[in-house]
């Protein structure tokens, strides 16, 4: 595995490939690599002739300054887990190599970016739009891999590719990897105290019991009220918001049968200061 830290030599390592026609599988991370992440990366091996996967903490998609701060960075522990994994290219650049002047673009993302994570972090999403479009067009991947947790992140990864005109470039959703206790893996793990580590597999088994709620004949309404009050019962957790959208749109449904691509109830939670989030399909 080599470790690349600027885009010229991203460019200059992924020429070759390019002119033999190999496949690029590229992995997007912030670093503090996990065993979520590592799933990711293993499909990519298995689908793709090269993988890149870049390490890089994106401010733009910080609304919060201290949530930036305070972002786990484990750069040497991060490189030794990719090359355990095989990948061909770790891509660690700094912020000036990623953003030698201002990124002042504006991404027209629509409705999917308008609720939950986009209405409680403003400019969030479109931070997102910025470095992962920065990414697609450096390394010109034919597949990049996410993983659900952050479920509303791919629609909108999807609308800003539709939007930029990758439309040759496969966006691999990948499931999420929990701990045995049910806690959804997280960068932002580390960061929860003895306390909030017991109580945080609780969001899981909440989530879970809103499944018997459906099958129970109650409506996404009663449901998203029963869930907000049970982890809010917790004590050390409170909901910042429990919505059930269409899977596909991110719009709030208030019957099942809205839901032409499915129910998601998405959660954000916070444990103690740690933000968490989390989702399960209906």
């Amino acid at each position: 595995m080599e470790i690349i830290k600027t885009i010229a030599e991203l460019e200059n390592k992924l020429a070759p490939a390019r002119k033999e026609a190999k496949s690029i599988g590229l992995v997007p991370t912030m670093g503090a690599l996990h065993a979520g992440h590592r799933s990711l990366v293993e499909r990519a091996r298995k689908e793709n002739d090269i993988v890149v996967v870049s390490v890089f903490v994106n401010p733009t998609q910080f609304n919060n300054p201290d949530d930036l701060r305070t972002y786990p960075r484990t750069e040497e522990a991060d490189a030794a887990m990719l090359e355990a994994c095989g990948v061909d290219y770790a891509f660690m650049p700094s912020v000036e190599e990623v953003y030698p002047e201002p990124d002042t673009r504006i991404f027209a993302l629509g409705p999917v970016a308008e609720v939950m994570e986009g209405a409680m972090r403003p400019g969030h999403f479109n931070g997102v739009a910025q470095i992962v479009s920065k990414l697609f067009a450096m390394t010109r991947p034919a597949r990049a891999y996410f993983g659900e947790k952050d479920f509303q992140q791919i629609a909108v990864i999807r609308k800003m590719a539709e939007l930029e005109g990758f439309t040759d470039l496969e966006i691999v959703d990948c499931p999420i990897v929990r701990e045995e206790d049910g806690l959804a893996l997280s960068s932002r793990n580390v960061r929860l105290t003895p306390e909030g580590r017991k109580v945080a597999p609780n969001i899981r088994r909440v989530l879970l019991e809103s499944l018997d709620e459906k099958a129970s004949g109650m409506t996404p309404a009663e449901v998203k009220a029963s869930v907000t009050k049970k982890i809010d019962a917790v004590p050390g957790l409170r909901t910042e918001y429990y919505e059930i959208v269409d899977a596909l749109t991110m719009q709030p449904i208030a019957s099942w049968d809205e839901a032409t691509n499915g129910a998601v109830g998405c959660v954000t939670v916070y444990d103690g200061d740690v933000r968490l989030i989390d989702n399960i399909r209906y």
